[in-house]
């Protein structure tokens, strides 16, 4: 007789933000590989989500594809009930939605502030929020909320996206501390450079100069962002909580 080989996720539930590029793809995929049925969130492209859905599928485990700006609050409440509607639970919560307004402080307009914190910080309140209430009558889930070096060690250009990052990572720490006597883990994880469509198509110096940062002398690319997601959402992490996770090839030390 052959052994079954259980996967690290399996049967779990997971819902990751931003899920159709970059690294939240390559968690939902990742994800779905180790035995987990998947909910993703999306803005715009329903084309995307439709091929990440067959792809998941594939698999043999279940998808679902939620369009939904995880800034606004009431859509947060609306996902979550979604997920539960279909699978009658929730595992797993990836805080991953994300974007960049890139300018100098002096230069920064107001909105460039309020997009970036909104979409990057305020939707990790919104999501984590909504999704802890049935964690909490589980008394069992985990959370992994997607940071930066950036909110570790700053970049000029960058006021309004390291405040966000750095954010995530106080929040996160404080979520960790008040839900552990639930079972509900929460940690972040912090990429450095990574391969992806927000870093494809900056200048060349500006990519030697971030190259030239990291000691093992390359980016990262997306799927090994996710194995560290797998890895913090599986038991093999079950002890571990409020911590912050770089993954970048030695950029922080």
């Amino acid at each position: 007789m052959f052994a079954v080989i259980m996967k690290l996720l399996q049967d779990k539930v997971a819902l990751i933000t931003g899920g159709t590029r970059g690294i939240g793809r390559a968690i939902v995929l990742k994800f779905a590989a180790q035995g987990a049925n998947v909910v993703f969130t999306y803005r715009s492209s329903a084309s995307h989500a439709e091929n990440l859905i067959q792809e998941v599928q594939a698999m043999g485990v279940q998808a679902l594809g939620i369009q939904a700006d995880a800034a606004d609050t009431t859509m947060a409440d609306k996902v979550i009930d979604e997920v539960l509607q279909k699978f009658g639970k929730l595992d797993i919560l990836i805080n991953n939605a994300g974007i960049t307004r890139d300018t100098l402080l002096m230069r920064m307009k107001e909105s460039d502030w309020d997009d970036v914190i909104n979409t990057n910080l305020k939707s990790v309140f919104n999501l984590t929020k909504s999704a802890i209430k049935p964690m909490m009558k589980q008394r069992n889930g985990v959370i992994i909320n997607m940071s930066s070096v950036i909110g570790i060690m700053g970049n000029a250009g960058q006021a309004n996206y390291a405040a966000s990052k750095a954010g995530i990572i106080g929040f996160s720490k404080s979520v960790a501390k008040e839900l552990a006597s639930r079972n509900i883990r929460c940690n972040v994880i912090a990429p450095g450079w990574v391969k992806t469509e927000m870093t494809h198509d900056l200048p060349q110096n500006v990519i030697d100069q971030m190259l030239n940062m990291i000691p093992l002398g390359r980016a990262a690319e997306p799927d090994e962002i996710a194995d560290c997601a797998v890895f913090l959402a599986s038991d093999m992490a079950k002890y571990i909580t409020a911590q912050v996770i770089c993954v970048d090839g030695g950029m922080v030390s």
